[in-house]
């Protein structure tokens, strides 16, 4: 191995310690309470070290989102490369993902919500906004796919596949938000699966034919 290779390797080693470090301390005192200080102390590094990474809190708390977008997007194709399963079919399956996504890491899927709703872009580098928006594309195409073929084939309602796909992100993150933001006012009633399983049959029965 090259000695660019290696250093390239150490970087990137360096870059995950600091973002466990943030989803640490994000999921344990929340987004605005943790500090950049706090954050280069659980990594174990200076926080001069930090920023030669990041130069933000929020681009930390992107950089995290990032990788959520990135399962999320490859647990979407998988259901529409899926050529054993008709349309109907691809949504109940569509449904099992969404809900392997949240299980994946609820705290960085609400960040990622939360990120679309906050005035944070402009904090953001060109290149990490590019990235976001890149895969926040791609998975609204990749679900418009979806309804397209159902609606080509007579199974779904005539709307335009792309605000079929508006309408199932928005429940997602609607769901997902709204239930996340009652648990902290009691952490007993979590009802975040229960309530989207319930609102996402609705609108399949909804795009129905």
């Amino acid at each position: 191995m090259g000695i660019k290779s290696r250093k390239e390797r150490e970087k990137e080693q360096k870059r995950r310690l600091i973002l466990n470090a943030a989803k640490k301390l994000f999921s344990e005192k929340g987004f605005s309470k943790a500090t950049m200080e706090e954050i280069a102390k659980e990594a174990e590094f200076s926080p001069g070290t930090l920023y030669l990474y990041f130069k933000n809190k929020d681009e930390l708390d992107a950089s995290l989102s990032v990788e959520i977008l990135e399962f999320l997007s490859d647990k979407l194709h998988e259901v529409v490369e899926n050529q054993e399963l008709d349309p109907l079919q691809k949504l109940y399956a569509l449904k099992e993902k969404v809900f392997e996504v949240y299980n994946y890491d609820p705290d960085l899927l609400v960040s990622l919500f939360h990120l679309k709703t906050r005035k944070t872009f402009q904090h953001l580098t060109r290149k990490l906004v590019e990235r976001i928006d890149t895969l926040s594309r791609d998975a609204l195409k990749t679900l418009a796919k979806i309804f397209d073929e159902g609606i080509n084939k007579g199974v779904f309602i005539e709307k335009h596949p792309n605000e079929l796909a508006d309408i199932f992100w928005s429940i997602y993150s609607g769901v997902v938000l709204w239930e996340d933001s009652k648990k902290f006012l009691n952490e007993d009633k979590n009802f975040i699966m229960e309530t989207l399983e319930t609102a996402i049959d609705i609108f399949i029965k909804g795009v129905l034919k």
